[in-house]
């Protein structure tokens, strides 16, 4: 093999890599799909389901437009890098030397976004990123299902999707992020950097939007609005965790020329590991939920999710033994979080803020515990608990639940937030679409009339 074969061998295997585990994590949103639809009720659940659609369009478009640019133009923002990005003082060191080529890769009318034979690894890097970005906005949207306005919730789709999540990743999820090389700031598998950062926008967004019709009584207490198909949930959540196998992959980052597997950061990892860590992080959650929620499906098979997230934020460091604790802890704790938001008065569908945002904070703050002092390149600092604490405050407030609380007051105050009562009671299939999800649930209801009145057609017409 020619050494020109053997450098394009290498490049292939890089981009083969990427492409598959960005195409894998389109079973992430087949899940959602499935996981928010189910757990709507049967007049919500094309509306919900097509939300969800819409989300891959509204952040696939825009994430290449300005969210790609967002990354690789403000991880020295606000510490050394001006607001228009670190091309605003090129010559000011070797970090911004470096970070330039990215910038310029990144804009949407880059050479090395479009077919580049002299570039592979651009694009399919942005792929995985696009994915990454849905992904963070399909967070919020089962919270809100059943009475958000799809306008009102594309528009803070983007802003979470391809804003807010990019801020954090570009500050903290980075190699030249300022809270990656100032304080240490670890977060592998994006605990604080995602899920964190979207749980708590969903916070923000609820606050402003209200508990469905018919969620509290005249007294604030909470009533069970069931889903219409929890197996279908269920099923919906298994896909997620599948597409979380390839997120955590897409993670691991192997460049052309490189000897050895590493984190963002540059610290050495295994893939092997990150197989090892999920599964058990999967089972010991589902575990800790059970034996927390008293056997409760739902919360069951959220726990899942909830073990995975909570050892994300150095995954690929901890023991086995490790990860088994921490996803029990976190799994166990966050039905008991999600009973207490719902009896705060705020009506999360689907426990986003329990399973992303306090799983999420869980699991970027035990880096600074149970992998405190593990070192990092030279001069920058070790992984240490005060680096954990300040960037899960500023992604969870700063990035998260202002944003969030924000976004959705100013279209609460244009009208573009909620749907009409009268809408929300008819149901937003029919509402919305002027279709039904189930329409046999109709005709069976037409058939019980007609027997009761015989002189009406199919029609709905009498004579």
């Amino acid at each position: 093999m020619s050494p020109e074969a053997q450098t394009f061998l290498g490049t292939f295997v890089v981009e083969t890599y990427y492409y598959w585990a960005s195409v894998f994590m389109i079973a992430i949103h087949v899940g959602f799909l499935a996981y928010e639809g189910g757990a709507s009720r049967t007049k919500n659940v094309l509306a919900t389901m097509l939300k969800n659609l819409l989300t891959l369009a509204s952040v696939g478009i825009t994430f290449y437009l300005f969210g790609w640019w967002i990354y690789n133009a403000f991880p020295l923002f606000p510490v050394t890098g001006g607001i228009l990005g670190p091309w605003s003082n090129p010559e000011g060191s070797d970090v911004l030397k470096a970070a330039i080529p990215l910038v310029e890769a990144s804009y949407p009318w880059s050479p090395a976004m479009g077919p580049n034979p002299a570039d592979h690894i651009t694009g399919v890097f942005w792929f995985a990123f696009a994915l990454f970005a849905m992904t963070a906005a399909s967070i919020l949207s089962g919270a809100l299902i059943e009475r958000v306005q799809v306008g009102g919730y594309i528009v803070m789709s983007i802003v979470l999707g391809s804003v807010s999540w990019v801020v954090a990743g570009a500050w903290g999820w980075n190699p030249f992020g300022w809270m990656y090389t100032q304080f240490g700031y670890h977060d592998f598998g994006c605990a604080g950097v995602i899920h964190a950062v979207c749980g708590f926008f969903t916070l923000g967004v609820l606050i402003n939007l209200g508990p469905r019709i018919g969620k509290y009584d005249s007294n604030g207490k909470p009533r069970p609005i069931l889903p219409h198909n929890l197996p279908l949930t269920m099923v919906g959540l298994v896909l997620i965790f599948l597409g979380f196998y390839a997120f955590l992959a897409a993670c691991v980052i192997f460049l052309p020329g490189y000897e050895r597997e590493t984190t963002i950061y540059g610290t050495p990892m295994t893939l092997a590991s990150i197989g090892v860590n999920t599964t058990l992080a999967l089972a010991a959650g589902l575990i800790g939920a059970y034996i927390s929620s008293k056997k409760d499906p739902f919360f069951t098979i959220s726990g899942g999710l909830a073990g995975i997230i909570s050892v994300g934020g150095a995954m690929e460091l901890y023991h086995p033994s490790v990860v088994i604790v921490i996803a029990f802890i976190g799994a166990f704790i966050m039905p008991k979080i999600a009973i207490l938001v719902e009896k705060s008065g705020i009506d999360d569908a689907v426990g986003a803020i329990a399973v992303h945002g306090f799983c999420g904070l869980f699991g970027a703050i035990m880096p600074g515990i149970a992998a405190a002092g593990y070192p990092h390149a030279d001069g920058i600092p070790a992984i240490n608990l005060g680096g954990q604490l300040l960037g899960v405050a500023i992604f969870a407030i700063g990035l998260g639940f202002i944003p969030g609380y924000v976004t959705s007051f100013i279209l609460k105050q244009l009208n573009l937030l909620r749907v009409s009562r009268a809408e929300e009671i008819e149901g937003l299939d029919l509402g919305e679409l002027g279709v039904e999800g189930y329409p046999e649930y109709a005709t069976t209801a037409f058939l019980s009339q007609q027997q009761k009145s015989p002189g009406i057609h199919a029609s709905g017409e009498f004579g």
